[in-house]
């Protein structure tokens, strides 16, 4: 039984739900990197690394390559990082609505209700 294609977009997006996961895309959209500098870049200890690292080389977003001790990700393909930005237009647009909403609702002036019997205490 095939699987819907709603429902495979439902768990790619799953797979990607993890802020390290995210964070690693990122690092990678500029080209391959070691997996020590990816230490470097993000503070996570090495074993949370090699955790998010397998659930991406399993999704085939990122392939992995060994150069004698050094072991360096890179994506697997360049939609990976057209989405990444996809996602930064997104929230950009998000935001800017909410940051647009927020200076309106500082601007209106509520009449704040007197204390009962008319008088303000």
């Amino acid at each position: 039984m095939q699987v819907p294609l709603y429902q495979a977009k439902a768990e790619f997006f799953r797979m990607l739900g993890h802020p390290v996961r995210i964070r690693v895309l990122e690092l990678l959209q500029h080209g391959p990197v070691p997996v020590r500098d990816l230490l470097a870049d993000i503070d996570i200890e090495p074993s949370s690394l090699s955790q998010q690292l397998a659930v991406l080389r399993r999704s085939g977003i990122v392939v992995s390559v060994r150069e004698g001790s050094t072991v360096t990700y890179a994506l697997a393909g360049g939609d990976v990082a057209e989405l990444l930005r996809a996602a930064r237009r997104i929230l950009t647009e998000l935001l800017a609505g909410q940051s647009e909403l927020l200076a309106e609702l500082r601007q209106v002036d509520v009449p704040v209700p007197s204390a009962p019997g008319g008088r303000e205490g």
